[in-house]
């Protein structure tokens, strides 16, 4: 018997259908990223280990380089070109606001994590936003602005 080397997939990205066939074996984030050309979902480190790659399936947060695109197979996807249209979000907002942000790779995993959060519970303590932020790694700002911008998003002070 012979592996199957290609499979067709279709999705829903950002509200547009895509059907492509890809190889089997080929992950999310670069189907995401190579076959649809929607760049802002990033590669931090490949392993799952970063979440810069962080996309919405079916709603729930996950980390693109760690499900193949085969696995996403008739699922909703949202990536951070699909949360806000001509305007801002709130959290986007706030990040800009409370200076969330530096070299800003990890931020489209970041407000992912976060705008998951947010409609789950939209007003987190801190300490509830570092929890939901845990599967998240930020090498420049040290966390706390943009736990602060989570929290004001929620609380609509942004």
């Amino acid at each position: 018997m012979t592996p199957t080397t290609s499979l067709f997939v279709k999705v829903s990205v950002n509200g547009e259908e895509y059907e492509r066939e890809v190889p089997a074996r080929r992950l999310l984030v670069h189907f995401i990223r190579d076959d649809l050309d929607l760049t802002g979902t990033h590669i931090g480190c490949d392993t799952g280990s970063c979440g810069a790659c962080t996309v919405h399936l079916d709603g729930v947060p996950v980390k693109s380089c760690s499900v193949l695109a085969a696995q996403a197979d008739g699922a909703e996807i949202t990536t951070i070109e699909g949360l806000a249209g001509e305007e801002q979000t709130p959290l986007q907002r706030a990040f800009s606001e409370h200076h969330a942000l530096q070299c800003g790779y990890c931020t489209p995993g970041m407000l992912m994590s976060a705008t998951a959060l947010l409609e789950q519970n939209p007003s987190p303590t801190e300490d509830e936003v570092k929890v939901a932020l845990q599967g998240n790694i930020c090498r420049c700002t040290g966390y706390w602005n943009i736990v602060e911008a989570v929290v004001a998003a929620g609380k609509g002070s942004a």
